[in-house]
C-alpha cells in the first residue's frame, strides 16, 4: 500500500470520513465559528465607529482648546496693555505729585529763608542802633562834660533840625 497512489478502498473510506466530518462541522462547528467571526466583526466595526467618534470629539476639543488658548492670549495681551497704561499713569501722577511737593517745599523754604533774613536784619539793625546809641552816649558824655559844649551841641542840633524840616517842606 502506497500513500502516493492509494487503493480504492482507502479512497472510499477517506471520502466517507471526510463527508462525515464535513457534515458534523457544517452542522455544529461552522455556525459557531461564523457566529464568533460575525461577533468579532461587529465588535471591530463598533470599535472603529467609536474610534471615529472619539477622533471627531478629540478634533473638536483640540479646536476648542486652540480657540480658548487664542482668547486667553488676547485677554493676556489686553491685561498687559491695561497694566502698562496704568503703570504709566501712576508714574506720571507720582511725578506730578513729587513736583508739586518739591515746589511746596521750595516755597516754604523760601518763606522761611525770607523770614529768617528779615529776623536777622532786625537783629542787626537793633544791634547797630544799640551800638549807635552807646557810641553817641559815650561821645555826648565826653563832649557835654562842660556846659558850654552842651549848649553849643544843642543849638547845633536845633539848626540841623530846622534845615531838615525846611527841606521836607
Amino acid at each position: 500500500m502506497s500513500l502516493v497512489t492509494p487503493d480504492s478502498g482507502l479512497l472510499f473510506w477517506m471520502v466517507i470520513i471526510f463527508g462525515l466530518l464535513f457534515f458534523l462541522l457544517a452542522k455544529f462547528g461552522f455556525p459557531i465559528i461564523t457566529s464568533m467571526v460575525e461577533k468579532r466583526d461587529s465588535a471591530i466595526g463598533k470599535s472603529l465607529k467609536d474610534a471615529k467618534e472619539v477622533e471627531a470629539r478629540m478634533s473638536a476639543l483640540v479646536e476648542e482648546h486652540s480657540k480658548m488658548v487664542e482668547e486667553a492670549r488676547k485677554e493676556q495681551s489686553a491685561i498687559m496693555k491695561e497694566a502698562t497704561e496704568a503703570k504709566k499713569a501712576l508714574v506720571e501722577q507720582a511725578k506730578v505729585e513729587a513736583r508739586e511737593e518739591a515746589d511746596k517745599i521750595l516755597a516754604d523754604a523760601r518763606i522761611r529763608i525770607a523770614a529768617e533774613k528779615e529776623s536777622a536784619l532786625r537783629d542787626v539793625r537793633r544791634e547797630v542802633a544799640l551800638l549807635s546809641v552807646s557810641i553817641a552816649e559815650k561821645i555826648l558824655r565826653k563832649d557835654l562834660s562842660s556846659e558850654e559844649a552842651g549848649a553849643e551841641f544843642i543849638s547845633k542840633m536845633i539848626d540841623e533840625a530846622a534845615k531838615t524840616s525846611d527841606k521836607l517842606s
